[in-house]
């Protein structure tokens, strides 16, 4: 039976509907939301899977062309591994529903969101959140839902709940996302333009409150279409193993909970779990039962767990011997590669990220070809996590989606300083190598990649860094941790990474463990990331504060002029041959856009130039009275055609070529000659008539002709032509019946 409920998000209707499509999944639901549609199926296996202790959770966004009524590029025309977009979609969905599934749900689950039908004025990765959250709440599959979600942007100093496209795109000067359920925030993704914390917790509590409504929409809709949920007895602690864990290994994991480096700490973890297991395992029977073993594994790890929380709740006292506020030491350097255009090496306590930038032309631009767009970017950051950085082995390949959240987070934090594309035309992309990993290697990349871009002369309008905030909440016990680190991050309740200048927030991303945090919780974690930050740039500014003046030697040189629109077609040529011809005669690479803004890019200064001014010359209007050297083109019997400008040539008449007498033009001149011609007339088709004679010196007793009447009308008498007099518009008669004066004064 179909069942649905309309709602108002963002002052919009949306719909949500199920039991027509996808009915052999556990549940689906098909969200419309203005002619946006999306479907979005779950579905969770029988039985658990073998071998595991982690949550099984695949979230799939499925990018459809015909959605959009595009056919995809490329040779297969059909789509193919997901995007970064769909990549970074599926992240959103999947970081709050999570935390939601109870403790040792180890069934294989689906969330597959698929795009039908594309409106830009309608968010569909909000619809596909949305459908995600109302799915799993009316499935069989044990969660603690319902969730939702909304994007948030600011338009001329007001929030907007799921702006246009185009209002994000053009006028807003905010963009976050944030999931949550009714009770609490779950996620928070997004940046801004330099926004004050205030605005940007406005933004959050905002985004909540519509979140509060969808939410107990979807509460409406399970009651009316809603499957019992399946049994399952969550994971529990056997007390008599737990006491005899703790009886073991307590004492040494206090000592490795207060040593400071990482590797050290994790060999006396290791350690300690091996005497532990060797003292106790014969009594539990994990010796010969491998079920018993990993049960013995799993609560040393939750002593652990609980002995940290306790230490900094309690103690007031970190891993490393921090306070909850202080920041680890910080180093830094700029200029630590010879070739590159720009890098830097920023090391913070045990994380540290290479960062390298270079420039690039329009050539260099990536094209995006995704349902909302065919377009290029020009900004681009690439962030890698080779399993070195933790002292592992591992898989070695393709991007991960963690590389790719965590570089569209740091992308997303440096883009918001970049210098417009008319003022620094480049294109620009800068790799993070993570070298060394305790903690926030993301925000060690924003710092790098900040720092390598003022390396790189990249007029930067502020340096930005970046910090990543924990939690500790047991009860009412809360402890916001600054710079955390990775068993923080592992066993804390909250990774909030905050990025951002000194004057506000440029990047912004909550991921939650538990059941979400209220508004309290995150005004304190942004009050503290704010005076974290400032301390980072500051440490920042010991290697570099500004951009270098100059470039790198390195990079290409890009200069830009603008020309008429309408002689575009004479630079680029028929065919393109007359660019062609200035590419290989300079070697620059030379760009020209729709507006008449020519880029021409090139590491010698000198052969720029040379393009640039053959450019110019194309588009010069030649002028009365001006010099120019020009080449012979072509010799006629009265006188010889003159290049004085690319595409531009003038008559130079034999009575112009000299004082004296001229028999034949070819005794003064021959073809590819270069000579000095001065223009003496543009007439109204714009043919040019040049002169020789006017640079040369006046022979001693020369006596000018007398200067040429004006033509008269050519059904008239006619001026004097060549010195022939005429008359009453009958030329004088050649056969004696006449005058007949000389042809040449």
């Amino acid at each position: 039976m179909v069942q649905t409920i309309t709602l108002n998000v963002g002052g919009r209707p949306l719909t949500i509907e199920t039991g027509r499509m996808a009915k052999q999944a556990g549940a689906s639901v098909l969200v419309s939301y203005g002619d946006t549609r999306v479907l979005v199926a779950t579905t969770s296996s029988a039985r658990p899977k073998e071998g595991i202790d982690f949550m099984p959770l695949t979230v799939e966004y499925q990018e459809r062309f015909y959605a959009a009524g595009r056919i995809p590029g490329g040779f297969t025309r059909r789509e193919g591994r997901p995007s970064t977009q769909s990549t970074l979609a599926a992240r959103l969905i999947d970081r709050p529903i999570r935390p939601l599934f109870p403790e040792g749900y180890f069934y294989d689950t689906q969330v597959i969101a698929t795009v039908l039908s594309l409106d830009n004025d309608h968010d569909a990765e909000m619809a596909a959140s949305i459908g995600a959250g109302a799915a799993l709440h009316l499935s069989d599959i044990p969660f603690n839902g319902p969730t939702a979600a909304v994007r948030v942007g600011r338009v001329d100093g007001k929030l907007v709940i799921n702006p246009t496209w185009e209002q994000m795109q053009t006028t807003s000067d905010v963009e976050i996302v944030i999931a949550g359920t009714k009770t609490a925030i779950m996620m928070v993704e997004g940046g801004a333009k330099e926004v004050s914390e205030a605005v940007i917790l406005e933004a959050i509590l905002a985004g909540h409150e519509e979140i509060k409504k969808i939410c107990a929409a979807l509460d409406e809709l399970r009651q009316k279409a809603g499957k019992p949920k399946r049994d399952f007895t969550p994971l529990t602690t056997d007390a008599s193993m737990m006491k005899a864990i703790e009886t073991q290994a307590k004492a040494g994991l206090e000592k490795a909970l207060r040593t400071k480096e990482k590797q050290a700490r994790i060999a006396l973890v290791e350690s300690t779990r091996d005497q532990t297991m060797a003292a106790i395992s014969a009594q539990f029977g994990a010796d010969t039962d491998e079920s018993k073993a990993k049960e013995l594994d799993r609560l040393f790890d939750l002593l652990q767990y609980n002995l940290m929380r306790e230490m900094i709740l309690t103690d007031k006292v970190r891993i490393d011997g921090r306070t909850t506020k202080d920041i680890r030491n910080i180093s830094v350097e700029a200029g630590v590669l010879p070739c590159t255009h720009g890098s830097s090496l920023f090391t913070r306590g045990e994380t540290q990220v290479l960062a390298v930038a270079t420039l690039g032309t329009g050539d260099d631009e990536q094209i995006i070809d995704s349902m909302y767009e065919n377009t290029t970017k020009k900004f681009m950051l690439h962030y890698n996590f080779p399993p070195y950085s933790t002292g592992e082995t591992g898989r070695i390949g393709t991007q991960s989606r963690r590389e790719i959240g965590h570089g569209a987070l740091a992308e997303r934090s440096v883009e918001a300083m970049m210098p417009a594309f008319e003022k620094f035309p480049y294109t620009v992309r800068i790799v993070c190598e993570t070298l060394e990993s305790n903690g926030s290697s993301s925000m060690g990349s924003v710092c790098s990649a900040s720092m390598a871009l003022m390396d790189a002369g990249v007029p930067l309008e502020s340096p930005v860094a970046g910090i990543a905030m924990g939690l500790i909440k047991e009860g009412q016990r809360v402890a916001v941790l600054s710079d955390i680190l990775g068993d923080e991050d592992h066993l804390g309740d909250m990774d909030f990474k905050v990025a951002g200048t000194a004057r506000g927030i440029t990047g912004i991303q909550m991921d939650i463990k538990i059941e979400g945090v209220d508004g309290s919780i995150m005004k304190d974690a942004l009050a503290q990331a704010n005076a974290g930050r400032l301390h980072i740039l500051n440490e920042m500014a010991k290697a570099i504060s500004t951009p270098r003046t100059e470039l790198s030697k390195n990079a290409p040189r890009i200069t830009s002029i603008t020309i008429p629109v309408d002689r575009i077609g004479e630079v680029i040529g028929p065919s393109g041959k007359m660019i062609k011809s200035i590419i290989a005669e300079t070697g620059a690479k030379i760009d020209i856009n729709d507006d008449g803004v020519v880029n021409v890019a090139h590491n010698d200064a000198a052969k720029a130039n040379r393009a640039i001014e053959m450019i110019r010359g194309i588009i010069a209007e030649v002028e009365v009275g001006t010099v120019y050297k020009g080449v012979v083109k072509k010799i006629m019997e009265f006188g010889a055609f003159v290049g004085v400008l690319p595409n531009q040539d003038g008559l130079l008449h034999i009575s112009e070529i000299a004082y004296e007498r001229v028999n034949s033009v070819t005794d003064f001149l021959k073809e590819g000659d270069e000579i000095e011609v001065k223009v003496l007339e543009v007439d109204g088709q714009g043919k040019i008539r040049l002169s020789r004679k006017a640079l040369l010196p006046v022979p001693e007793g020369y006596v000018p002709p007398p200067p040429r009447e004006p033509r008269g009308d050519r059904g008239g008498d006619r001026g004097d032509r060549g010195g022939r007099p005429f008359g009453g518009g009958n030329r004088g008669d050649r056969g004696g019946n006449g005058p007949r004066d000389s042809r040449r004064q």
